[in-house]
């Protein structure tokens, strides 16, 4: 960060590549690895339409294209919630700056909490607590060396929820056209409409889904707060408007498509993790040890996410003199000690 006139100025590090998956990766947490089977089980194979409805109502309607008109006109903010302060209210901005800090300390610790639990599977002797302090203290340490830093390794740890999406897509096409897991039998697209038709849960169940899938596409916010320090802007919004949301909905839905088409919905809560059962159907020996990885890193970036969202909003509120700038920074070094505070006394008293 530089300073000019007296007032923090955000240094232009991140690629518009960096700033893209940010916000790809953001989008693409936990929940579809580990909990996609709760959203299934409730409204059946029409969770398809749901996921669909939903991102498109992101885009089309709401974040995505308004939020990125705002960005590409005033890319200099780092926060989004400068806007509803330009546009809406003062009061408005500063509740909304406020209301994500107080969001990620909790999200942030349960990521962390989280991540804690993953690293069991290897290790299950190893103390939750300390390996929780390490989690926080290497974050802690990655978003303060430099925001190119921090795009960097949010970078790899979206790559690798991609790349594995992806291998889930590429095996399930395979089990459903060629039987590869089925005993040479292809699965075809039988499981979209048998075991009570494609609408299961009903509109009901439909509806209900969706307030949880909304959940699940918290994060491209993401491109609204990494747009402050993104060279060339102008550009690097407008590419990453056009394709985030599309690629967001291309391995949510091609991920749940899969799914659904290869189980039957009404077992999957038996199966445990969807993506664990496809890999190993198709012969892979490693299949959970991968998908805990998998999870791990999703914990992580969600942790990580945390930390730079919040940070730049008490920045915010310092940019707009909404705080003093020793009191600004104060803050975002307070952020990290209430999380290290939550995860040693209240989650840790929960989880034992």
């Amino acid at each position: 960060m530089s300073k000019k006139n007296n007032a923090p100025q955000l240094s232009r590090t991140m690629s518009a590549g960096q700033m893209e998956m940010i916000s790809l990766g953001g989008a693409i947490g936990v929940g579809l690895f580990m909990g996609s089977t709760s959203t299934i089980k409730w409204t059946g194979p029409s969770v398809l339409l749901a996921y669909m409805f939903v991102g498109l109502i992101l885009y089309i309607v709401m974040v995505m294209r308004a939020l990125g008109e705002m960005l590409y006109v005033n890319p200099g903010t780092g926060s989004f919630a400068d806007y509803a302060t330009e546009y809406v209210h003062p009061l408005a901005g500063y509740l909304a700056e406020w209301a994500n800090v107080f969001e990620y300390i909790v999200v942030g610790m349960s990521e962390v909490v989280a991540a804690t639990e993953y690293l069991k599977y290897w290790w299950p002797n190893i103390s939750v607590l300390w390996s929780g302090i390490i989690i926080i203290a290497f974050l802690l340490l990655a978003n303060l060396a430099s925001a190119k830093a921090y795009a960097s390794l949010e970078f790899w740890f979206a790559m690798i929820k991609v790349i594995t999406i992806i291998l889930m897509i590429i095996l399930g096409f395979i089990v459903i056209f060629f039987g590869v897991g089925n005993g040479g039998k292809p699965t075809g697209f039988s499981n979209l409409w048998a075991h009570g038709g494609f609408f299961t849960g009903g509109f009901k169940g439909f509806f209900f889904s969706m307030s949880i899938i909304v959940g699940s596409y918290e994060g491209i916010e993401l491109l609204g707060i990494s747009a402050g320090e993104v060279a060339n802007p102008q550009e690097a919004i407008v590419k990453s408007v056009k394709s985030v949301l599309f690629r967001i909905l291309i391995f949510y839905v091609g991920a749940i498509f899969v799914i659904v088409t290869i189980y039957p919905w009404n077992q999957l809560s038996s199966l445990g993790s969807p993506f664990v059962t496809t890999f190993a159907k198709v012969g892979i020996t490693a299949a959970a040890s991968i998908i805990n990885f998998v999870v791990l890193t999703a914990a992580l970036s969600g942790a990580n996410s945390g930390i730079y969202s919040s940070s730049r909003c008490c920045l915010s509120c310092r940019m707009t003199k909404k705080l003093l700038e020793s009191l600004s920074i104060f803050l975002s070094e307070l952020f990290q000690i209430v999380q290290l505070w939550e995860f040693l006394v209240v989650f840790s008293s929960v989880l034992y």
